[in-house]
């Protein structure tokens, strides 16, 4: 007697859609692959060939992270192919603040029902990232959870592997007083701080994702799903120009702002002095803080506020940095200063 193949289904769980979604998403896989990459989709694991000949004495260096309540704004406005290079500069930002180069990425699919439309979106975004960053995607999973998740929302989060040769890691150990801050502009929120963005923007001002951002051309829903930049091609170029040791150490602007992810890189008895105006704002920071009466200590404690990354050197070698970020057509930004103490204060 046959027995009936839909009660799993019935439960929540459609293993054909999950085999449409990999067929979907396959493409999409293969695009980012790189020396180094062993096998295929679809294995239990993914396999990465370390190359010895580029390395004296290899370091492997991991980040993981998520991309948090923005996906809120990317299940409202039903655009999600975004959030996967959100989920990939997470990670492999992470990851380049040791110096070192991101290798592989994986990613993580929740979702309560599985639309594979919707997960070929997400994951379109992912390679998308991944290629940005020249980091191969080499595994996943999607989990499909009846009664977990409501319709239509899912989460996501990602891990990638990079590596470094241990004697030009950017540990923060060389920093010192006196040493200049090189600010690489962000491209708005990122995928930060969003519990506070839904509620200023949604609860408190009753503002919708439709709703027009100032004069733009963009909706308030289209700014906010600005993918966070990934910012590995132009760090790791400049390390190539200048050497390893021109860069005393780095910070991913993340949550914490600056106030909080500076300091996790300075030495015991060192601090950093900011100095407000030394670049420009984005406006949807001025727009947030205004909406939500929010104190500018907490926005530089929330938000990146226009800096996504920060490089540290010293003061004879910060115009050598911004001079070559320049020859690559990148931005930066002389904010702040090493001084004695602790902590991020501004000026």
């Amino acid at each position: 007697m046959e027995r009936d193949q839909s009660s799993y289904r019935e439960a929540g769980v459609d293993i054909d859609a999950g085999e449409r979604a990999v067929a979907l998403i396959k493409n999409h896989v293969a695009s980012t692959v790189r020396p180094g990459v062993l096998g295929s989709l679809g294995g239990f694991s993914g396999m990465f060939a370390l190359d010895p000949s580029r390395y004296r004495n290899p370091v492997l260096v991991s980040g993981t992270d998520g991309v948090g309540t923005k996906l809120k704004i990317a299940q409202m406005l039903q655009k999600h192919d975004t959030v996967g290079i959100d989920l990939v500069a997470m990670c492999v930002n992470d990851v380049l603040v040791t110096g070192a180069e991101p290798l592989f990425f994986l990613d993580y699919l929740a979702c309560g029902k599985l639309d594979p439309r919707q997960a070929e979106q997400v994951v379109s975004g992912v390679a998308a990232g991944c290629r940005e960053a020249n980091c191969a995607l080499i595994g996943g999973e999607t989990a499909e959870m009846p009664d977990f998740y409501p319709a239509g929302e899912y989460d996501l989060a990602g891990f990638s592997v990079g590596a470094v040769d241990r004697e030009e890691i950017w540990d923060g150990a060389r920093i010192g007083e006196g040493d200049i801050l090189i600010g690489l502009p962000s491209a708005g929120v990122h995928s930060n701080g969003f519990s506070l963005v839904r509620h200023v923007l949604f609860k408190k001002s009753g503002l919708s994702v439709s709703d027009q951002f100032l004069s733009s051309g963009n909706s308030l829903g289209e700014e906010l799903l600005t993918a966070t930049r990934i910012y590995v091609q132009p760090v790791l170029r400049l390390k190539e120009l200048l050497g390893c040791r021109v860069i005393k150490g780095a910070a991913h602007i993340t949550g914490g702002g600056m106030t909080e992810n500076i300091p996790r890189v300075l030495p015991q008895g060192l601090g950093a002095v900011i100095d407000r105006g030394g670049w420009p704002v984005p406006s949807i920071f001025s727009f947030l803080q205004q909406r939500g009466d929010i104190a500018t200590e907490e926005m530089y404690r929330v938000f990146n506020m226009g800096i996504g990354f920060v490089l540290i050197a010293e003061q004879q070698d910060a115009q050598r940095v911004r001079g070559a970020l320049r020859e690559m057509g990148e931005q930066s930004y002389i904010i702040g200063k090493v001084i004695k103490g602790c902590g991020v204060g501004y000026r």
